[in-house]
């Protein structure tokens, strides 16, 4: 259906046009272009069309939609009423449930102001961010995706980078815990995808956001953010830069046969990143869009630690003291590069898409530490080991995917493919500096190369039923080969799997205030590369970590049902069953007193919770977001550890409390508190945070002012961590500045004409880049 918009005199551009069904629900719309016209693909059915623009008199009719139709010249008739001026105020919902995801929306939250990526994830409802792991509750550890493109990393790598992104340039954050076919099944937590904001149409816009962390020491932190719209041309740049230190102390004891050994740490973290990104599309012809995407990351977390370890007897008594200094100068780079081409292929909407991608991560690690042994009294007995610790990694990673999006009359059909490789290298060096010359150690030098190559395929389907139900069902198949070989122990391990996800959602809507859904999907965890390095790392001479290339995936069977109410109200129940699980192992060889760090598919569980989430407006100055879960598992060793399984409830709560003392100041309580729990091998303390945001806008908002009191009383790190393995009792804890103050001056210029607000419909994104 087509036709053009006009009042007596001239063509009407950005006049909004919507479509609704005869109950009056809107189902689709656009907005006219600068000569009038207007192009909108519909189904065969009967319709109600109204068209609004500011200044001009509603125009509304009814169609019988049976053939393309154009509509004609639609003529508006002007107000006869003028308005001076109209000031409009619309804010989204905090948290939207959609068929098969959760979207979180930020403009509303106080404490992510001048905050990056990692922090706007930590406040999203139901995900945690702990020991350097994003994850979903009741779920596990989740993959990242920004703009539907999946960030090839994971661990501390993935957190340094997703802080080199400013939380001010999100426009919200998906939580699909279990992903449809079109999407990678790796990762038990599902997915958190990321959407960068984008430029308002025929406009240019720039945020510049100073920050400053105090912790025990400080950061600073400066980020510049641009928008340019016009036209066939959008693009969009972006710089961040930070510099500072950050706390950390650690703690460790370990009760042996013959005595407590206890160890602690303090450590003082370089906090400096410097990043950027580049994006721009361009639109070829009405139906064709081109893109190129580049993103930089470059990290150096310098570090030096004081480690002082305390061996006692039987009785308690204090028997030698080791001292441990060391220096660690720690980088990591990372460039990423995207080219896309979105196609329209006709006028029933079927789009083509096709991505290139490619990944480079580099590391390095170089230690240099000198540990020596006292008595009780602090005299010098002997050098217990000296020497430097040098690591590098280079990961390189291509990929190609194709999309296609092909609706029926009856419903949408969406397939694809995609091809992924990976090379991995990993060199160990190990010098021996106790005799004050260093000597190469080969026993303790290494290089591993890891390959891992990936194809799939996929087919997904959805249909809306009737106005109550709707059905969507994909199939992904991928097949996987990977290769590790030690050069140094001449040992390779080789992989070869093909495996089936499939996934399915249903929607049922009972009436305007409740409505249900039901989804399942396979999901595959892969082990981190570093985690198949067979390799042996001292940690000190009665500690060391080494990696499994023998390590095999995880795969879990994800279903959940939930209930939303008036879409305020919102409950699930979850279950998560896990097959030849795997993780990391904290043993001992109690005859030496020796700490091993290793991993193991060790394995098999069941993981299941009751979720409630409430948004509430209690005033008009006064609005809340609450969640509230109940957590079990039930946990069994598939491998002989000489440990005992155990498992308990686990609560999480969490509110938001956000306070409108004015048009232009806002105030935000948050708190957070998780139950001491166990699960299978490991027992975990408490956690919980108290903080207060404070923001004010100036200038007419051109101008914002924030402040932050993250985790106030000191209590949100990783405490009494504990597991017992061989006998051997060892609780850990963690500490890496969570309580700090920050504040942060933002400031916005740009032009500002376009000030008419489109429609948000749901397809939006995807139409405004092909047509």
């Amino acid at each position: 259906m087509k036709g053009k918009i006009t009042s007596d005199k001239i063509a009407l551009e950005w006049a909004e046009v919507s479509i609704l069904n005869l109950e009056g629900k809107i189902i689709d719309g656009t907005v006219s272009k600068n000569d009038g016209s207007f192009e909108i693909n519909l189904k065969n059915d009967n319709y109600k069309i109204t068209i609004s623009l500011l200044g001009f008199a509603d125009y509304e009719k009814e169609i019988s939609l049976e053939k393309d139709t154009d509509l004609g010249v639609i003529i508006l008739k002007e107000n006869e009423t003028k308005l001076n001026e109209i000031v409009i105020q619309s804010k989204k919902k905090t948290i939207e449930q959609k068929t098969d995801r959760l979207v979180y929306n930020l403009e509303n939250n106080v404490t992510t102001t001048g905050g990056d990526a990692l922090n706007a994830i930590n406040t999203a409802p139901g995900v945690v961010v702990k020991n350097d792991a994003i994850t979903i509750l009741g779920k596990g550890t989740s993959r990242v995706m920004i703009d539907g493109r999946l960030i090839e990393l994971t661990g501390e790598e993935l957190n340094n980078f997703l802080k080199s992104i400013s939380a001010a340039d999100i426009k919200n954050i998906e939580i699909i815990s279990n992903p449809p076919a079109k999407y990678e099944a790796d990762g038990f937590g599902g997915l958190i995808n990321i959407v960068m904001k984008k430029g308002i149409r025929d406009s240019w816009k720039n945020t510049v956001t100073a920050s400053y962390d105090q912790n025990k020491y400080g950061i600073y932190t400066l980020r510049d953010n641009f928008f340019y719209n016009k036209n066939k041309f959008r693009f969009s740049a972006s710089v961040n830069g930070k510099t500072g230190y950050k706390n950390a102390d650690e703690n460790l004891e370990m009760y042996f046969p013959d005595g407590l050994s206890k160890m602690s740490s303090v450590t003082k973290l370089k906090d400096e990143n410097f990043s950027g990104k580049l994006a721009l599309d361009y639109d070829l012809s009405k139906r064709t869009t081109i893109g190129f995407q580049f993103i930089n990351d470059r990290n150096n977390p310098d570090f030096g630690s004081d480690i002082k370890i305390e061996k006692y007897n039987t009785q308690s008594q204090l028997d030698n003291v080791t001292l441990n200094k060391s220096f660690t100068d720690k980088g990591s780079k990372n460039q990423t590069y995207n080219a896309h081409l979105i196609t329209k292929l006709d006028s029933l909407n079927r789009k083509l898409s096709f991505d290139v991608d490619y990944f480079n991560y580099n590391s390095k690690f170089d230690r240099d530490f000198t540990a020596d042994n006292y008595t009780p009294n602090m005299e010098f007995i002997d050098i217990n080991q000296a020497g430097r610790n040098i690591s590098n990694q280079d990961i390189d990673n291509w990929s190609f995917k194709a999309d296609m999006e092909h609706p029926f009359q009856s419903f949408n059909l969406s397939y694809g493919a995609k091809m992924s490789f990976t090379n991995s290298l990993s060199d160990v060096v190990f010098y021996d500096k106790t005799t004050g010359t260093p000597e190469l150690d080969p026993n303790q030098s290494n290089r591993f190369k890891y390959t891992e190559n990936n194809q799939s395929i996929y087919i997904n389907g959805d249909k809306k039923i009737n106005e109550k139900w709707n059905l969507q069902m994909g199939l992904r198949l991928e097949n996987t080969q990977t290769n590790g070989f030690s050069e140094t122990m001449n040992q390779e391990n080789v992989n070869d799997y093909l495996k089936l996800f499939p996934t399915f959602y249903a929607s049922y809507k009972k009436n305007e205030n409740n409505s249900f859904s039901f989804n399942y999907g396979k999901r595959i965890n892969r082990p981190r590369f570093d985690l198949l390095n067979p390799f042996r790392v001292y940690i000190n001479s009665n500690s060391y970590s080494e990696g499994n290339p023998f390590l095999k995936p995880s795969f879990g069977d994800n279903f959940e049902l939930s209930h939303s109410y008036k879409e305020v109200l919102r409950t699930s129940v979850f279950m998560n069953v896990v097959t030849n699980g795997y993780g990391v192992i904290f043993t001992s060889i109690p005859e030496t007193n020796t700490q091993i760090i290793t991993r193991e598919n060790y394995f098999k569980g069941l993981n299941y919770g009751v979720g409630e989430s409430y948004s509430a407006s209690f005033a008009d100055w006064w609005q809340s977001e609450n969640t509230l879960y109940f957590l079990g598992s039930k946990t069994e060793f598939i491998k002989d550890l000489n440990a005992v399984a155990s498992n308990s409830l686990q609560i999480d709560f969490t509110t938001s409390n956000t306070f409108i003392l004015g048009k232009s100041t806002k105030l935000q309580f948050d708190f957070n508190y998780s139950t001491p729990f166990k699960n299978g091998l490991y027992e975990i303390g408490y956690m919980s945070s108290f903080d207060i945001g404070f923001k004010q806008d100036l200038l007419n908002k051109t101008l914002q002012i924030a402040f932050l009191a993250n985790d106030i009383f000191n209590t949100s790190y990783l405490k009494d961590f504990t597991s017992v393995v061989n006998g051997v009792k060892q609780v850990y804890s963690q500490n890496e500045s969570n309580r700090f103050v920050r504040l942060s001056v933002i400031y916005n210029f740009g032009n500002k004409k376009i000030t008419i607000k489109e429609r948000n419909f749901g397809n939006q994104d995807e139409r405004k880049r092909a047509n």
